[in-house]
């Protein structure tokens, strides 16, 4: 991602364009597929997803301003970069938007999840969502057990889950070296 300040609903490439693969996101904790919108009820990629890890809660959010009381607020509460203590968990079933994650460097990396795709972070990532510019998703939300939706936002480097997502997958060997946290 660029530095802009423009609005956080744009693409916010650098120039030249830099590409992150899904290997590179995964080493990274950040998880993903591409399922089946359509046929979601039915899809048994989804189901076996489900019951490999857990998922036993779902439910459906609409972001959009004619859905969103306050619309404009919201949208910027979910721009605040924040960490969870559980996975998030969130299935594009129509529409799209953006999920931005730190990388080992603590730059921007923009996630563009559009209908059929399926993204899992991890507890203890920094992270952050925005819709882009077409204002709306509808995501499944799965989540292990009873929800809990608490965001604690940036710094809570005190919290178990930042400190095991930093041992599991910012500190740990890559390749032939360890790589630093602040690095």
């Amino acid at each position: 991602m660029d530095d802009s300040d423009e609005d956080q609903r744009l693409p916010h490439h650098k120039e030249p364009k830099e590409f992150v693969s899904l290997d590179q996101l995964a080493e990274l904790g950040v998880l993903s597929w591409r399922l089946d919108a359509d046929n979601y009820e039915t899809d048994e990629e989804l189901k076996k997803i489900r019951e490999a890890r857990g998922y036993s809660y779902m439910d459906f959010c609409e972001v959009t301003p004619e859905k969103i009381p306050n619309y404009e607020e919201k949208i910027k509460s979910f721009f605040v970069e924040h960490l969870h203590t559980d996975e998030e968990i969130r299935y594009a079933v129509a529409g799209s938007g953006y999920f931005d994650v730190r990388d080992r460097n603590e730059k921007w990396i923009r996630v563009w999840v559009k209908k059929g795709g399926l993204i899992i972070l991890p507890a203890g990532i920094y992270h952050r969502f925005t819709l882009d510019s077409d204002n709306y998703i509808k995501a499944m939300r799965l989540f292990i057990g009873d929800p809990i939706w608490t965001p604690f936002n940036r710094p809570h480097d005190d919290l178990p889950a930042r400190k095991e997502y930093l041992k599991t997958f910012v500190e740990k060997e890559v390749g032939d070296r360890a790589v630093d946290a602040a690095a």
